[in-house]
């Protein structure tokens, strides 16, 4: 077990602290928002309200003829005229809900509208030129995508070539140049003015949905040709792509997005979503951000990793409970078997660790032919969070592999992987993930080098997780009331994590073990001088304390209410505890 390097927010003045108190906001919530960059009372109120955002607000651009402009008035030509349109997606969970949702909203419209979602193994990502020539040749006309395309230059003019009107909506970072498509909507283009920039494919794809049911509303002719379709019931769909594709959750448009999406997920949530929720054990009506990220992100993205992503699109399109049941029985034997592939790959790239190196290696690096091109970047993030170190998984194939890689902070992949690139056929990423294609000719070379940056960038940095803690508060401010008042953070996830509170000199009045294997660790601590309450505490994978706890400690928690048969009490979720520190 790592043990993790505590790093602690420096505290406000109570002074600061203060100014919040007005707002309602007490100094521990206070310092959480503060933590995040609210680091004003009227800030962190706006956050903390995430108020319906209108999509006007959002889809302006400098000057005339904005790209959602051309975009809604061609798709608008398009209904009108009965053109065949198709919505190309990604197979992962933000392409498949960008897919479902623009689907719907175009056929609400009345439009002969179909999906079109590439196949991971045979297709790759993005547009490809094969899929573009076989729907140009089915008599499409207009090709919207979602999550894709920003970067398929050539692909684009390839489509055009064959007589496609093709529309870009996506949310990636732009390379060097645009396509030179009809219409290009992505809310990083420097030219827009645009309030936010964050949004997943989905929050981008229902901006367009947004403006085309607008423009909609003003046209006789497809005023005639429409079905009643409420904006509101495609925030379930938001709310999951934003979640699983990790937008950030500090962003107030995203915030706004995902709440209203859960919302409709608990009080109504189409057949696809309940039937997911049934297969998955999570109680209708209790779905947080984190049932998101947990639960059904995995079982969506499943579909793509290991068959085709169009079994998830089929759930969620879903119209009747009986056929939702179907596709959702079929994601669940999905997930499992990606729960058994990443497994097995982990255990036997530890085998291969234990026996060789001892943990010694500044980078893990392992490939094997059996392994799921589906599975590999599971793999490697698994392992970084076992060992905290680089990690490269590598799909054998006869001539050329593909990795994915997964990193930790101290340590840029892709950079790496950049100075590495006379041995690579493609590569590409982000600081602690990328992916590369490499001939099998320079596997070798490869690992050499990368072993030797990362023993060279590395170098004399302490090499332990970090855990971020918020706030420190003593044991007897804890209570029911802060635990309310915390959830006004929801939804929590990327870059607005659940708060993570420490309280100090903790006397252990009981320990031991639960769970399978006796992995996780359960106490009840109380302060240091046994003077007041006695408090529940579980954490999961701490085990290994049990034998060795001393009677003093500081513990690092999130701070939840645990309901049992009936009864309420507080409880802390330890993510973290060390041997008690002395007072300064």
């Amino acid at each position: 077990m790592l043990s993790k390097q505590w790093v602690i927010k420096p505290p406000s003045p109570p002074g600061h602290l203060k100014q919040y108190q007005p707002y309602n906001i007490s100094p521990e919530l206070a310092q959480v928002l503060i933590n995040r960059g609210f680091d004003s009372p009227e800030r962190a109120r706006d956050f903390l309200r995430a108020a319906a955002l209108s999509g006007g607000r959002y889809l302006s651009i400098k000057g005339k003829n904005r790209p959602i402009d051309r975009a809604v008035s061609r798709l608008v030509a398009a209904v009108k005229g009965g053109e065949k349109i198709v919505v190309y997606g990604d197979f992962d969970a933000d392409g498949v809900t960008s897919t479902v949702l623009l689907v719907q909203a175009l056929r609400a419209l009345g439009a002969d509208v179909e999906p079109y979602i590439p196949n991971r193994i045979d297709e790759g990502y993005g547009l490809n030129n094969e899929a573009l020539e076989t729907l140009a040749k089915d008599g499409i006309r207009v090709v919207i995508t979602v999550d894709c395309g920003i970067r398929s230059i050539e692909e684009v003019e390839f489509g055009k070539s064959q007589g496609l009107d093709i529309i870009v909506t996506d949310h990636h970072s732009i390379g060097p140049e645009l396509p030179m498509a009809h219409a290009v909507i992505n809310p990083k283009d420097e030219n827009w003015n645009y309030a936010e920039d964050m949004l997943a494919g989905v929050g981008v794809a229902y901006r367009v949905a947004e403006a085309l049911v607008m423009v909609a509303g003003h046209d006789r002719k497809l005023r005639e040709k429409r079905r009643p379709l409420n904006l509101e019931s495609l925030l379930d769909l938001v709310a999951i792509g934003t979640v699983a594709d990790l937008a950030p959750l500090n962003r107030e448009e995203n915030r706004a997005l995902v709440r209203r999406g859960l919302e409709v997920i608990n009080q109504k949530p189409r057949p696809g979503i309940k039937a997911l929720l049934e297969v998955a054990g999570v109680k209708p009506g209790s779905v947080t951000a984190m049932t998101i990220g947990y639960a059904i992100g995995p079982r969506i993205n499943a579909a793509g990793r290991l068959d085709s992503a169009m079994i998830a699109y089929n759930l969620l399109a879903a119209q009747d409970e009986a056929e939702a049941k179907q596709w959702a029985e079929q994601l669940q034997e999905l997930n499992v078997k990606r729960q058994t592939l990443t497994r097995e790959a982990q255990e036997k790239i530890r085998a291969t660790i234990e026996a060789e190196t001892a943990h010694n290696l500044p980078l893990i690096f392992a490939g094997d032919a059996g392994f799921q091109p589906g599975i590999v970047g599971l793999v490697a993030g698994r392992l970084v969070e076992e060992y905290f170190r680089p990690a490269v998984v590598m799909e054998l194939g006869e001539t050329e592999s593909r990795a994915s890689c997964r990193s930790i902070p101290q340590f840029d992949i892709t950079q790496a992987l950049d100075q590495c690139a006379d041995m690579l056929v493609r590569h590409g990423g982000h600081a602690q993930a990328a992916g590369f294609t490499v001939l099998n000719g320079n596997i070798d070379s490869l690992k050499k080098r990368l072993m030797a940056l990362a023993e060279s960038g590395l170098e004399g940095q302490e090499l332990r997780p970090m855990l971020e803690i918020d706030v420190d508060v003593p044991l007897d401010r804890l209570s029911e009331d802060l635990v309310t008042e915390l959830q006004q953070l929801e939804p929590t996830g990327h870059m607005n994590p659940v708060p993570v509170l420490m309280s100090r000199r903790l006397r252990v009045v009981e320990a031991r073990t639960v769970g399978k294997d006796s992995g996780h660790l359960k106490l009840k601590v109380t302060d240091e001088h046994r003077q007041g309450r006695v408090i529940d505490a579980i954490g999961f994978g701490l085990g290994e304390w049990a034998g060795s706890i001393p009677g003093l400690i500081d513990a690092a928690y999130q701070l939840e209410i645990n309901v049992w048969n009936g009864s309420r009490s507080l409880q802390l979720n330890l993510q973290d505890i060390r041997p008690a520190e002395r007072p300064e």
